[in-house]
């Protein structure tokens, strides 16, 4: 997949974000569901902060203050089909998972906001990228800026999931 295409799936997935956020009264937003997972609230927290996040590793990575340092095979195999393994529940890095909170929806969407304002710069510098400078991922090991971007696009299409899964369980 070009940059381009990636930076488009990526802008499409956050606007069905937008459109789900929109649906969802507030009160339901803060509502854990029964199925004992995040609330709404949570996984917006989660997704947009970590990506976020996953922008500016991708930042180091343009900028040059990474390593040179292999992928896992397995990971480039991830990246390569664009989800992860299915049949998996993943548990969230103890570090990213204390960044999670409830928030409102207007914080939701300020995320939201946020994390377009500072991918798009950085995608457009994404033909410049080297490939061998990479910063590492929690639980995926070294990324280079095109694997980042690849990874947002899949968290993000991840995480779309867990919200149907929510939204079922009401």
């Amino acid at each position: 997949m070009q940059n381009t295409q990636l930076f488009s799936s990526i802008h499409n997935l956050t606007e069905a974000y937008r459109t789900i956020l929109s649906t969802i009264d507030d009160a339901q937003f803060q509502l854990t569901p029964s199925i004992g997972s995040w609330s709404y609230s949570e996984v917006y927290s989660h997704i947009f902060d970590s990506s976020i996040l996953s922008v500016q590793a991708m930042e180091n990575c343009l900028e040059g203050q990474g390593k040179k340092h292999s992928t896992a095979f397995i990971v480039k195999v991830i990246l390569f089909l664009g989800s992860l393994p299915p049949g998996r529940k993943y548990k969230v890095p103890k570090k990213l998972e204390a960044r999670v909170k409830k928030i409102t929806k207007m914080e939701a969407e300020e995320l939201i906001r946020r994390f377009i304002q500072q991918l798009e710069p950085d995608y457009k510098r994404m033909g410049k990228a080297r490939s061998d400078i990479k910063v590492p991922h929690p639980r995926l090991g070294y990324l280079n800026a095109r694997q980042w971007l690849r990874f947002i696009e899949i968290h993000l299409k991840h995480h779309l999931k867990q919200l149907k899964r929510i939204e079922n369980s009401f």
